[in-house]
């Protein structure tokens, strides 16, 4: 917030002599002041002059402004400012007043956000979770900060995989049956088949007993898509994560999308025929090769119906599409935009958000997950092991770029080295606060006696608060939650040195105490609502 005030002054400064340019207000390290600008250093150029003489003309021009105690230049012609004690007081108090409303935020548009796209073949597993965690959470913070947001999950229910499933419950069926069925060999191994294929011997006898054509296969794929995605419903319920919206692949071929996009490249002629098979005409818009988009069995890739996906999105009218996948996906991306360029779709409609995999360790051993040989830990089990806060914390908190090693030990910890503890503690110990004074006799009074807040840990504390908005902007930015986990684990580790340095509930001192109390309100309103973003829960006792 302040950051933004410093800039828009900077601004219009610089409209005033003239120009326009691309300039940065930054946090600097903390012995060159509160923040720090290159307006002068880039300016440069277009004063054609040294940039200590354009950050002297910057500096005159705010000099005796109430919201500086000090701007110096430094370096090569860095402008260094110094915030007033009475301006960070002055935002504390209307932050205060008006929580929610003090932020500035300007931007707009709707934007359709998919992930936790999964083909319907078995449980969700810890993979997934990431995923759906960093998509909700980018979800929730877009939508905070202005944006017109779905939330969408796109199910992978046509293609070969779901077939080998069909094809594996009815194995498994078989095998109840007394008849030792062999499973495919891609075929699904894990435990919820065979629950699967006991609810069809319960509804139907042995009527499917070694028959097999494609009326079976499609009874046997309604109820192992039906079961799998009433699990899915379980575990997102679980891990509190909500759609507003799923798209079936099956649904875009069943109501022409697919055949309009094909007729649509038809026309352009972007698709030719080799060897029995259609291909699209990648290499024409990408430096990467053509794609098949029908079979020479005359099934469709999942190339092509995600195509059609993606036009769907764009004629739904949003103005940007974000998808999060899984690293394994790099490959897909020139192709995707190959498709968009062909369909006419602006590229920067298209923004992909590719996070690393997840290690699950239990003390020092890895755990190994693999989805057909029912060898994997779901999410669901995670979830009743470590809790959803410690869930979507521990999946948020690190840069969406990093492999995550998730350590199921730490995420159990009820002590300060795990971060989620950490933080909540920081907001139940405020609320300690608050019963303590009340216990002692202390009236809280909002607003009351913040001009008595004037050390440096007081104002640190004040100049984190204000920069809650940049945080979130810059998740917008590069789209990873990580930054929100981080300034978070830093409110709370600057107020619990407050609490252990000073005495914040002191009867002998009542208004102290109260402007104390104004500034851990503040820290407190920070943290639920960051935690809120999250999707995890603030305690008020621990």
């Amino acid at each position: 917030m302040i950051r933004k005030e410093i800039e828009s002054l900077l601004r219009s400064f610089l409209m005033e002599s003239g120009y326009e340019y691309d300039f940065v207000v930054e946090v600097p390290e903390e012995h060159f002041g509160d923040f720090s600008t290159n307006i002068a250093l880039v300016g440069a150029k277009h004063f054609k002059k040294p940039p200590r003489e354009v950050a002297k003309y910057f500096v005159e021009k705010l000099s005796g402004h109430p919201m500086f105690e000090e701007i110096t230049i430094a370096g090569p012609g860095f402008i260094n400012f110094k915030v007033s004690k009475t301006f960070y007081r002055n935002f504390l108090e209307n932050f205060l007043r008006n929580p929610s409303g003090i932020w500035k935020f300007k931007n707009k548009g709707k934007i359709l956000l998919e992930y936790g796209s999964a083909n319907p073949t078995g449980p969700l597993t810890v993979g997934h979770g990431r995923q759906i965690v960093i998509g909700d959470v980018l979800s929730n913070i877009l939508k905070y900060i202005g944006y017109d947001v779905t939330k969408e999950m796109y199910l992978n229910d046509a293609g070969r995989q779901i077939k080998l499933l069909a094809k594996s419950v009815w194995a498994r069926y078989n095998q109840l049956l007394g008849y030792d069925e062999p499973i495919p060999e891609d075929g699904y191994r894990g435990e919820y088949v065979i629950d699967i294929a006991k609810l069809v011997l319960k509804d139907h006898n042995d009527k499917f007993f070694r028959i097999w054509n494609e009326e079976v296969e499609e009874i046997f794929k309604g109820y192992a898509l039906r079961e799998i995605t009433k699990m899915f419903d379980i575990t997102l319920q679980k891990l509190d994560a909500k759609f507003d919206s799923v798209v079936s692949e099956k649904s875009l071929i069943d109501d022409g999308t697919v055949q309009k996009v094909l007729d649509i490249l038809k026309s352009k002629d972007l698709v030719y025929e080799h060897e029995g098979a259609i291909w699209f005409k990648v290499s024409q818009f990408e430096n990467d090769n053509d794609k098949v988009l029908i079979k020479s069995d005359g099934s469709y890739t999942y190339y092509l119906t995600d195509i059609a996906y993606h036009y769907n999105k764009f004629k739904r009218g949003y103005d940007i599409a974000i998808d999060v996948f899984g690293s394994d996906h790099h490959g897909h991306l020139p192709r995707m935009y190959a498709a968009i360029k062909a369909l006419d779709i602006p590229e920067d409609f298209l923004i992909f958000v590719l996070h690393q995999f997840v290690t699950l360790k239990r003390g020092n051993e890895i755990v190994k997950m693999s989805t057909r040989a029912g060898e994997f830990v779901t999410l669901d089990e995670l979830i009743d092991e470590v809790g959803k806060d410690a869930t979507r914390y521990f999946f948020a908190m690190v840069d969406v770029n990093t492999h995550l090693n998730f350590d199921l030990e730490l995420a159990k910890a009820q002590t300060t080295d795990n971060p989620v503890y950490y933080v909540q503690y920081a907001h139940a110990r405020i609320s300690s606060l608050f019963e303590n004074a009340q216990a002692k006799g202390l009236k809280f009074e909002l607003l009351n006696n913040i001009e008595l807040l004037e050390n440096e840990t007081e104002l640190r504390i004040i100049k984190l608060i204000s920069t809650f908005d940049d945080v979130l902007e810059r998740v917008r930015d590069k789209l990873s939650p990580h930054y929100l986990t981080d300034y978070l684990e830093n409110l709370a580790a600057a107020f619990h040195k407050y609490y252990a340095d000073y005495k914040i509930v002191n009867p002998e001192n009542p208004e102290l105490s109260n402007a104390r109390l104004n500034l851990a309100l503040g820290v407190k309103i920070i943290i639920s609502e960051g935690l809120k973003l999250l999707g995890v829960s603030a305690p008020e006792k621990m």
